[in-house]
């Protein structure tokens, strides 16, 4: 069994020499920073989440069982009799329904005829939804109050088969389906946007200075004070009274600015899948390291025994025999440079060509003895 130390200890000198010896990089060309829109929520600007219950007919034999699906065969006959069929005494037995489940989102500022995508999914023991219709099913919110109906044929992704001896091949989930464009709006939901003298921005990653920051671009375009940072993940943007638009133009003004923005020195590891993912301020202080490399050598080498010529009693057995070697290479303090930025820690260890495994082992050495200016985060 031989360790991996002797590539985490080579890594390391990499990384020592790389630092003190490799010449002044670059600088990256300037790149645009991302819009205001593309890291920051707009106050009462989100989706709404709806749901509803119904009924996929025209199954081929895949739906719900209605003996094991009570819910389906009352769901079946409540339907009948709003059409005017009396199924209260009859013998319901089809496997041509199934009971769904349908869920959408209402996107905002949605106007009443619009329409938006569904998704379905079964509730019972149907085996398939492949070539259903979806009735009409009213899609309710948080509020208990109908904004959408949805209504119309399944699109399913997956597919199932199987044959009479119980062999099945099955890709994909077949118990599942969406309806592009399938429910239409309603109700809508009513928030007058145009008409607000103030609007709070969310941040989706709250920070300091990212809102500062985007305080300052919105005061830099405006020309006046129309935005505050009121906390990390929030800024307050007031409508001047000498702007001449509403709301919604003073939004679609600010909404396009490009903004730096800054997040904490943070390494993310997933010891799992092996996967790394450093931010690049993550630096590295002054620490000196020790690593040595330790190889322990185990060897099975068997003998026969066996008695001597015209001896009585005698038995040919086989003898084991095992030969162990440790050898420990002695290893060195390495100095590694305060101040080392995350390109020439990347390149240092790539150079070598590190697996994942040795280099989480080193962030978390390097984490232990505080020589690492960053949180590591373990999914």
């Amino acid at each position: 069994m031989r360790s991996h130390s002797r590539i985490a200890r080579a890594a390391l000198l990499a990384l020592a020499s790389t630092a003190a010896a490799v010449a002044p990089v670059a600088a990256p060309a300037a790149w645009a920073g991302p819009r205001i829109k593309d890291i920051a929520d707009f106050e009462g600007v989100r989706e709404n989440q709806l749901v509803g219950y119904g009924l996929v007919v025209g199954l081929a034999g895949t739906g719900d069982s209605l003996r094991n699906s009570p819910f389906t065969r009352q769901s079946l006959a409540s339907m009948l009799e709003r059409l005017g069929v009396n199924a209260s005494n009859g013998n319901l037995n089809t496997r041509n329904v199934a009971a769904v489940m349908v869920t959408a989102n209402l996107p905002p500022f949605s106007s009443q005829g619009s329409r938006i995508d569904v998704t379905v999914s079964a509730l019972g023991d149907a085996r398939s939804l492949a070539g259903g219709q979806l009735l009409v099913t009213p899609l309710m919110g948080a509020d208990q109050q109908v904004y959408a109906v949805a209504q119309g044929p399944l699109a399913i992704g997956g597919f199932s088969a199987s044959g009479q001896s119980g062999s099945s091949v099955s890709r994909g989930v077949p118990t599942a389906g969406r309806i592009a464009s399938g429910a239409l709006v309603e109700r809508e939901i009513p928030f007058d946007i145009a008409a607000q003298s103030e609007l709070r921005l969310a941040l989706r990653n709250p920070d300091f200075t990212t809102a500062h920051r985007i305080a300052a671009a919105i005061n830099g375009a405006v020309g006046v004070e129309a935005a505050r940072a009121a906390n990390p993940g929030t800024v307050v943007l007031r409508r001047p009274t000498e702007f001449a638009g509403d709301m919604v133009s003073l939004v679609g003004r600010i909404e396009a600015l490009e903004v730096d923005v800054d997040a904490p020195a943070r390494i993310v590891i997933d010891e799992s899948s092996g996967i790394v993912v450093m931010g690049e301020n993550v630096k590295v202080s002054t620490v000196a390291i020790a690593q040595g490399n330790l190889t322990i050598s185990i060897s099975e080498d068997p003998f026969v025994s066996q008695p001597e010529p015209f001896s009585r009693g005698g038995e040919t057995v086989v003898a084991p025999s095992t030969n162990i070697d440790v050898e420990e290479e002695p290893g060195g303090l390495v100095v590694v440079p305060g101040g080392v930025p995350l390109r020439q820690l990347v390149n240092g260890l790539n150079a070598l060509g590190v697996t994942p495994r040795d280099m989480i082992s080193i962030l978390q050495a390097l984490k232990a003895a505080g020589a690492i200016q960053a949180d590591i985060e373990v999914m």
